[in-house]
C-alpha cells in the first residue's frame, strides 16, 4: 500500500501543477489577444489602404477629364470666332459645317460635366476675371462685355470669364 501511496502526487505537487497551468493558460490568453489585437490592427490599416486607393483612383480620373477638356477649350473658341466671322461674309455653307462642328463639340464636353459659366449679373471673383473696367450707366461690378467665356468641370472651375466690368457712373 505504501507503493499506491507514493505514486500519488502530493497535494503540495498538485497545487504547483494547477499554478503551473494557470500560468501558462494566462500566457497563451495574453499571446491570444496580442495576436488579435495585430490581425484587428492590419484588417483597420488595409481598410484605410482601399479606401485611399479609392480616393486616389477617382481624383486621377478627375485630373484626365480636367485635362482634356482644358485642352479642347481652345478649340471651343477658335469655332466660335469661325462662326462669327462666317456669319459676317454670308458664307453660310462654312458657317453651317462649322456650326455642327461646335455643336457636336459642345456636347460632347457637355457630356463630360463641362458646364459654361454665367456672365449674366455681377461680377463674381471666384468665377470671373476682370481684364478691364470702365464707366458705364450701370451698377458698380456689372458685367458690359464677355470676353472669352469661362466653364467649369464639376465644381472646379477650369477658365474663368474674362469680362469688361462696370465702374459705375
Amino acid at each position: 500500500m505504501t507503493e499506491k501511496a507514493d505514486s500519488k502526487p502530493s497535494r503540495t505537487e498538485l497545487e504547483k501543477q494547477v499554478s503551473s497551468l494557470e500560468e501558462r493558460a494566462a500566457l497563451l490568453e495574453r499571446e491570444r489577444d496580442e495576436r488579435t489585437d495585430d490581425l484587428k490592427r492590419v484588417a483597420a490599416e488595409f481598410d484605410n489602404y482601399r479606401k485611399r486607393v479609392a480616393r486616389d483612383q477617382q481624383s486621377l480620373a478627375a485630373r484626365a477629364h480636367e485635362r482634356l477638356v482644358k485642352e479642347l477649350l481652345p478649340v471651343l473658341d477658335d469655332l466660335e470666332r469661325a462662326l462669327e466671322a462666317a456669319t459676317e461674309h454670308q458664307e453660310a455653307k462654312l458657317e453651317d459645317g462649322v456650326r455642327l462642328v461646335h455643336r457636336e463639340l459642345q456636347e460632347a464636353l457637355a457630356k463630360e460635366g463641362l458646364e459654361e459659366i454665367g456672365t449674366n449679373g455681377h461680377f463674381d471673383p471666384h468665377v470671373h476675371e476682370a481684364l478691364l473696367s470702365q464707366p458705364s450707366e450701370q451698377d458698380d461690378g456689372a458685367i458690359l462685355e464677355v470676353l472669352q467665356k469661362g466653364y467649369r468641370l464639376g465644381d472646379r472651375v477650369l477658365r474663368p470669364a474674362r469680362v469688361v466690368v462696370s465702374q459705375g457712373e
